[in-house]
C-alpha cells in the first residue's frame, strides 16, 4: 500500500508527520539524544534491520536533522551527529515521553527519568504559552490561519469550523 505525502499540506503537524511518521525514525532520533552516534550503535541499541536503519538516518540527513560526520579514514567512517534542526525536535521528544509515562507505563512508573542537569531534579516536559508562560491546555487554545497558509486555500479554510469557533470543544 503506498503511503499518502504530507509534505506539501498547509499544516505542521502533516509536514512532521510526513518526515517522521514511522516507529523508526522518532526511536533513531531518541538515541541520538541519549548519545549514540555510530551506524552499529544504533543498529545494536535498537536491534533495528540495518537497511531499514540505513534508510532511517539517510532520511534524517538529508532532511538535516542529522549531520554525517567522518571519524576515520580507512576505511571511511562516519558518525551521525544531531544538527540544531534536530536538537529543536527534544521538545517533541520529551512531550512524547511524558503522555507515554502517563498513559502507557505501568504501575512501577515510568522506565526513564529526565533529570535537569542545571537544577539537578527530576523533570518532564511541560508546554507553556511563549508570552505569558502558562501551561496550554486544550480548553483555552484555539485555530487561525496563519501567513504560511496558501492563499488559494484561505477562503474556504475560514468557513471551517476549526477557525470560525473560538473554542473548538
Amino acid at each position: 500500500m503506498k503511503r499518502t505525502p504530507f509534505a506539501h499540506w498547509p499544516c505542521s503537524v502533516a509536514r512532521t508527520v510526513d518526515l517522521l511518521g514511522d516507529w523508526w525514525t522518532p526511536l533513531v532520533l531518541r538515541e541520538a539524544f541519549y548519545g549514540v552516534r555510530r551506524f552499529d550503535d544504533f543498529a545494536e541499541s535498537l536491534r533495528i534491520g540495518r537497511n531499514v536503519l540505513t534508510q532511517r538516518l539517510n532520511r534524517l540527513v538529508e532532511e538535516g536533522l542529522l549531520e554525517k560526520v567522518p571519524y576515520q579514514e580507512r576505511p571511511v567512517r562516519h558518525e551521525y551527529v544531531l544538527t540544531e534542526k534536530g536538537r529543536d525536535f527534544f521538545p517533541v521528544l520529551t512531550a512524547m515521553m511524558r503522555w507515554g509515562d502517563k498513559w502507557m507505563a505501568g504501575d512501577e512508573g515510568p522506565p526513564i527519568v529526565l533529570r535537569h542537569e542545571t537544577c539537578g531534579h527530576a523533570t518532564r516536559a511541560e508546554v507553556v504559552c511563549a508570552e505569558c508562560h502558562e501551561p496550554l491546555e486544550y480548553e483555552d487554545v484555539r485555530a487561525e490561519l496563519g501567513p504560511g497558509f496558501p492563499d488559494r486555500l484561505r477562503e474556504r479554510a475560514a468557513q471551517l469550523p476549526r477557525f470560525t469557533h473560538s473554542n473548538p470543544h
